[in-house]
């Protein structure tokens, strides 16, 4: 018989080569196995822990944490800070810590904190404290008095929002600024202030200026009047310190879309604008549009006259600022809503209003006006005890609250 060496050494080779191919085969089998391995533990682990951790962005008309977990705002303004006490309101007759609690007992997640530019001069000295409740509180002022109230919040498991209501603790402006207190003074104290919060991400947003009205426009072009433009300056400036904090924009009182057509809303409630005109920062995902609403017994509108009310109340939000949640544009933050519920008018705003908010992660973010119970306009959800809560009202809010472990701030 004769013996082919080549052939043999033919055969050896594609043996190896099998072999080869085979080894390949296992290791990137094992590899894809160990990748699906990570990748389900990963999930899991993210699956695992609390909504709301770190800093919060935008996707379409949802708002997301740090994870990708979809949360919603869910929150209570309490004011003081920007009038003339140059406090929140409360600390003559409660300790602020245990108020603060109290919220989050409630299962409120968002705390809105308004603000005057005016209280970080040095000759504003807050009022109204009773230091024997509030010891720790004794000989601050301004910011570093503020800095008590979110980092207890924060504590708390309470989310923050800083609204900058006014220019001077005397009253709202129409613009966002005046001669006292320009744009100049405006941006640089929210710089200052995100810089000073940049490494806390309980302090989730900056609700830019509070309830623009007349003159105030929306993309009229007048840089003197145009709060579209300065929101925009504004919103850029800050993420050019924090670029990680939602910048919340506030609509205006009226909006021309032409031709002579023009509509009107409660100061600051009217974003139509937004539809053809909308707010363009140089970071994505971080815009939340932000009317307030309030019922007949605040401001009259003709739509509380209609023949067909309540139930033509969706159809008015729709138009105003509802669309841009439903078009999945961006959020919406109802900053600010409230009521006495002392007519049946304003029970049934209320009730329709809840209604129209929805529940769930997927629900429009609101934040309730207000904690104080001197509120002369709409009460408070606390009774005039500065103790007990107003059950009527926490009622209605129950249905659309939306709780977040308090475990959130021990583990970011």
């Amino acid at each position: 018989m004769s013996y082919d060496h080549n052939n043999k050494l033919s055969k050896h080779g594609r043996a190896r080569t099998r072999s080869l191919r085979l080894f390949v085969l296992l290791l990137i089998s094992g590899i894809a196995l160990s990748i699906g391995v990570l990748w389900l533990w990963h999930s899991l682990f993210i699956a695992s822990l609390p909504a709301g951790m770190g800093y919060w962005h935008t996707d379409g008309a949802q708002i997301r944490d740090t994870n990708d977990k979809p949360v919603r705002m869910a929150g209570i303004n309490w004011y003081g800070f920007e009038t003339t006490s140059f406090v929140v309101h409360g600390l003559g007759q409660r300790n602020y810590k245990d108020m603060l609690h109290q919220m989050q007992g409630l299962g409120y997640n968002t705390l809105r904190l308004p603000y005057s530019n005016q209280l970080f001069d040095a000759q504003s000295k807050p009022q109204g404290i009773n230091y024997q409740l509030n010891p720790d509180l004794k000989g601050l002022s301004g910011l570093r008095l503020l800095d008590k109230i979110v980092n207890a919040a924060s504590a708390s498991g309470l989310h923050i929002i800083l609204d900058r209501h006014r220019p001077s603790a005397s009253g709202q402006s129409a613009l966002w600024y005046t001669s006292a207190y320009p744009e100049s003074r405006w941006i640089s104290d929210w710089k200052m202030l995100v810089q000073h919060y940049k490494h806390n991400p309980m302090v989730i947003g900056a609700d830019l200026h509070n309830e623009p009205h007349l003159p105030a426009c929306w993309n009229c072009g007048d840089v003197r009047y145009d709060w579209h433009l300065a929101a925009e300056r504004a919103g850029n400036a800050i993420l050019s310190v924090n670029p990680n904090l939602l910048i919340i924009v506030e609509g205006v009182e009226c909006y021309s879309s032409g031709a002579g057509n023009t509509s009107c809303d409660v100061w600051g409630g009217n974003l139509q604008g937004v539809k053809s005109h909308p707010v363009l920062l140089q970071l994505a995902n971080r815009v939340v549009y932000s009317p307030h609403e309030y019922g007949q017994s605040i401001a009259d509108h003709p739509w509380f006259h209609a023949v067909n009310y309540p139930q033509n109340l969706p159809a008015v939000w729709d138009s105003y600022w509802g669309y841009i949640q439903k078009d999945n544009i961006a959020p919406v933050l109802v900053g600010e809503f409230g009521t006495t519920l002392r007519t049946e008018s304003d029970r049934q705003w209320l009730t329709r209003l809840v209604s129209y908010l929805g529940t769930g992660a997927q629900g429009i973010n609101w934040t309730y006006w207000c904690w104080n119970p001197d509120s002369q306009d709409t009460g408070g959800i606390m009774d005039t005890d500065w103790r007990s809560i107003d059950q009527d009202k926490q009622q209605y809010l129950n249905k659309i609250l939306y709780p977040l472990s308090r475990s959130i701030t021990q583990t970011q």
